[in-house]
């Protein structure tokens, strides 16, 4: 392996899309900060042995600010050179809007808005020390479809739109860019069951342009594109990543 090109923390990293995100970073070249609840790193896959060494766990609930300070603290003391952030942690709670109750979408703006938030602000005067640096939130392709029964979901999405492109603005001049990937449908452990009926495959077939799923290995790609291409005049922007899934509903 190479020189190590600098810490990138990125939170959810333990299982799905956060867990292939961390393994494509650190393929890369990047140290990983691997933050998550039980902090112990990835957990759906043993990492390969060329990664291994280029991994660190840190305990971290998103859902309380103190854990995201302590966390980011210690990832900063831990690090060389802190050069990025990917906000991936966040909770999926559908449900009919006539009876949802309002403490349950206060639970999803906390964590999927609030949390992602806390984490760029903390983030913030270590990137700055460092001359800049490149935060990576993940949103999803809701926020820009009228989808039932996930109003919260998709309201606290479009949220992390809208900051990601106000802190874009903001922190422009200080060299640390701030970008929202956004997935469509992605096969994960969470989806698997209803990924085993033959109804739902046909229904992403027939609504997924590229006749499929994605793979979090593709959400990944993308995230690591971003850090290694390093264009400094793409900021700001949320980049979909939905087979044009979102495109066709639009």
């Amino acid at each position: 392996m190479s020189e190590i090109k600098g810490t990138i923390a990125v939170t959810g990293a333990s299982r799905g899309i956060g867990s292939a995100i961390v393994r494509n970073l650190a393929s890369r070249g990047y140290q990983v900060a691997c933050m998550s609840r039980k902090g112990q790193g990835i957990e759906d896959m043993t990492p390969s042995p060329q990664i291994t060494e280029q991994l660190k766990n840190y305990a971290c609930d998103v859902t309380e600010e103190q854990s995201i300070i302590n966390a980011l603290r210690a990832v900063r003391a831990d690090s060389e050179k802190l050069v990025g952030l990917v906000n991936n942690a966040g909770i999926y709670i559908p449900g009919r809007s006539a009876h949802y109750t309002t403490e349950k979408f206060r639970q999803v703006f906390h964590t999927n808005v609030e949390a992602v938030f806390s984490a760029c602000r903390e983030i913030y005067p270590y990137l700055k020390t460092e001359g800049g640096g490149t935060i990576v939130n993940i949103g999803s392709f809701y926020d820009r479809l009228a989808v039932a029964y996930n109003t919260a979901y998709a309201a606290s999405k479009a949220a992390v739109g809208s900051l990601t492109r106000s802190l874009a603005a903001e922190w422009a001049s200080d060299h640390i860019r701030v970008l929202n990937v956004a997935p469509g449908y992605i096969a994960t452990d969470l989806n698997k069951k209803e990924r085993e009926t033959e109804a739902f495959m046909t229904y992403l077939k027939t609504n997924i342009p590229v006749g499929r799923a994605g793979d979090p290995d593709e959400v990944a790609q993308l995230v690591g594109t971003l850090f290694d291409d390093n264009i400094g005049f793409l900021t700001g922007e949320t980049l979909y990543i939905d087979g044009a899934q979102g495109t066709k509903l639009a």
